[in-house]
């Protein structure tokens, strides 16, 4: 205990912390409905469309974030549009968004500085060296999304489960739609610094895969939601520093341990 409140007393550790519970507790809650809306894998697609946006803004030397939001959200509500209106398997389009972005990502590394540190931590992320912007953006996201949560909630909840109803009763699905996918992209454009745009999506489909083994209600799928994720980030987060591991990579093998422990534990009361 007193090594973790030794590693806490440093700046880039108290900003880490900060971000990283921000950010999982936003992935938690957008994650839930995505996964219910089987969207589960539109995190992976997107961190993909932000690896070709960070590599377009080093490119042209812009902000990164500046680059990546446009971007990001655009990509998500193509996504959203095209799988809802013409029909198509939201995981084909997330396929072949992803694939595409990764591809034109590569293409214009190639021609600016090759892969270096850069592409590197924005593939595979670099919680520490997080600065203040990153712990401003990061508490606003979290806000943002419990105050979604909780004005719209009860429109949320019929979005997720039955869009038609929700048409019937006058709800505007388009609208939500668009909300739900503005999130998802800010979720990633800040969780990127933290996982890296390979791993971002373990934040938002990780802590619901696991609460769904312990929950049948969608509060109660939501709030063990949140908790499982910030758990297992601060797990995560102190394991690498002791053990010398990647932080992103650590915190999606603590989200591996607990799943298989939720499976054994399922098979065991079932």
């Amino acid at each position: 205990m007193s090594e973790i409140l030794n590693l806490l007393s440093y700046t880039f550790m108290q900003r880490a912390v900060l971000c990283g519970i921000a950010i999982s507790f936003s992935a938690a809650l957008i994650g839930v409905i995505l996964t219910l809306k089987n969207y589960s894998m539109i995190g992976h697609g997107l961190g993909e469309v932000g690896f070709a946006a960070l590599c377009l803004a080093n490119m042209l030397n812009l902000p990164q974030i500046a680059v990546s939001i446009p971007i990001v959200i655009i990509a998500a509500i193509i996504i959203m549009v095209i799988s809802q209106k013409k029909g198509e398997s939201a995981d084909i389009i997330i396929a072949l968004v992803a694939t595409g972005a990764l591809a034109l990502g590569v293409i214009i590394t190639s021609f600016t500085s090759g892969f270096g540190t850069d592409s590197y931590n924005y593939m595979f992320g670099s919680i520490l060296a997080m600065n203040q912007n990153d712990v401003i953006l990061s508490i606003i996201l979290s806000i943002l999304s419990i105050g979604i949560y909780i004005v719209f909630y009860n429109r949320l909840f019929l979005v997720t489960f039955d869009e038609t109803y929700a048409k019937a009763t006058g709800i505007n699905v388009a609208l939500y739609q668009f909300i739900i996918a503005l999130l998802t992209a800010l979720v990633v454009v800040v969780g990127m610094r933290m996982m890296g745009t390979m791993l971002i999506s373990s934040l938002i489909v990780f802590p619901a895969i696991i609460a769904k083994k312990f929950t049948t209600s969608f509060k109660g799928l939501v709030i063990l939601s949140v908790i499982t994720s910030i758990i297992c980030f601060v797990i995560g987060i102190f394991a690498s520093f002791f053990l010398s591991m990647p932080a992103g990579a650590a915190i999606v093998f603590v989200y591996m341990i607990l799943l298989i422990l939720s499976r054994l534990f399922s098979y065991r009361i079932s």
